[in-house]
């Protein structure tokens, strides 16, 4: 396995632990790359953050992940967001918030740095027509492999073992993610949107 994923982290051993006392179960064998984007699904529930935060600890990678601009300007939690790993972006600009990462991406890339992007495609706990295209405009853009994290409920999971090289043939990418994240449940079952692509009038071109 190391040889397909040979960049492996030393994850925490108490984060390792909390998750077990709750029942729950880390899969990871390491990343293919030093820079990727890992798409995270479903997202019904502020529980899948904790969840999400834990695990994150307990396989060791130091990944970055988008959060609504309003929760940084929160006392005391928006530094903290900011210390676990968050990035702050206004919705309204999603477009610029995507280029700027990818030139970021590119720029470790040619520094041969480690840089991985942790991303809910829904962008809201709500259930919504399909995900946001922000995920999937970042991997194709910076060429990097999609990391496919399904937090699954009903078998008290996170299991981070598959990846995507997306082909820029969308029907044909997210039929493949249908398959990958197939069966997976959320916090709120009933929420979890379809695995769909969708543009939000926000996002509009």
């Amino acid at each position: 396995m190391r040889a397909q994923h040979p960049v492996q982290f030393k994850g925490s051993v108490l984060a390792r632990r909390l998750l077990a006392l709750a029942g729950w179960q880390v899969h990871f064998e390491g990343l293919p790359r030093l820079q990727g984007v890992a798409v995270v699904y479903p997202h019904t529930s502020n529980w899948d953050f904790i969840i999400g935060i834990l695990a994150k600890w307990a396989i060791g990678i130091p990944a970055r992940f988008w959060g609504k601009d309003s929760l940084f300007r929160v006392p005391l939690f928006g530094p903290w967001l900011r210390w676990v790993g968050g990035l702050p972006i206004e919705r309204r600009a999603a477009h610029g918030a995507v280029g700027q990462m990818v030139d970021t991406f590119r720029q470790h890339q040619q520094q041969e740095r480690l840089l991985w992007l942790g991303l809910a495609p829904e962008g809201t706990r709500k259930r919504t027509p399909g995900w946001r295209s922000g995920f999937y405009q970042v991997a194709l853009g910076a060429d990097v492999p999609l990391g496919i994290v399904r937090l699954d409920w009903s078998r008290r999971e996170v299991r981070f073992v598959d990846f995507l090289t997306l082909t820029g043939d969308e029907s044909a990418d997210y039929a493949q993610l249908q398959v990958l994240f197939k069966d997976v449940s959320g916090y709120h079952a009933e929420q979890a949107c379809p695995i769909l692509p969708w543009r939000p009038p926000k996002e509009t071109r």
